[in-house]
């Protein structure tokens, strides 16, 4: 018989009949376990990445459960395999088109650091032109590489003040990749 595990609950104050702590931590808790991913798959790597949604590995677990095409409804943008230098414009759109917050992961060797391709053609790198947050190694990495990343950014998340997306050093962040930072 199987045992159902639930996520462990923020540090906060315990007592008879009581929790409390703070709201950073709770929303940190909820947005860990309710990542919406998109995939953004070229190469080798989407395949892995479709191993990993399977029933096998059941990236659902960690509460990804519904990758979503659009990126207005996606927080965690997968960038997988080779970007080349065409396409490094709509990536970055991409990217700007998702609600804050938002966190990418750089799965493989080719979206980390172009891989085997050194190549003018191809983006050596897509931390040339979008902030990651996780970088998953491999070439192409396992769905267990994958997973593992997904639980680093989890952590990431849970521990994400509130108020980090507001700062001037985030604000700072992202006017290094040109990305306005005005939310009007």
């Amino acid at each position: 018989m199987s045992q159902i595990t639930l996520a462990d609950r923020p540090p906060g104050v315990e007592g008879s009949g009581f929790f409390a702590t703070t709201l950073d931590k709770a929303v940190g808790l909820a947005r860990a376990n309710s990542l919406w991913p998109l995939p953004f798959a070229t190469s080798c790597c989407g395949i892995e990445f479709m191993a990993t949604m399977g029933s096998t590995y059941d990236l659902a677990r960690f509460g990804a459960e519904r990758p979503s095409f659009s990126p207005r409804q996606a927080d965690m943008l997968l960038v997988m395999g080779t970007i080349a230098k065409k396409m490094a414009p709509v990536l970055k759109q991409v990217y700007i088109q998702m609600a804050e917050p938002r966190w990418v992961i750089a799965v493989g060797a080719c979206a980390s650091s172009g891989g085997i391709f050194d190549t003018y053609s191809v983006l050596q790198g897509i931390d040339e032109i979008i902030p990651v947050d996780v970088y998953v190694p491999g070439c192409p990495p396992r769905p267990e590489a994958i997973l593992d990343g997904v639980m680093r950014l989890q952590d990431i998340v849970k521990s994400e003040s509130l108020n980090r997306r507001n700062t001037p050093e985030y604000k700072a962040l992202l006017e290094k990749y040109g990305i306005a930072t005005d939310n009007g």
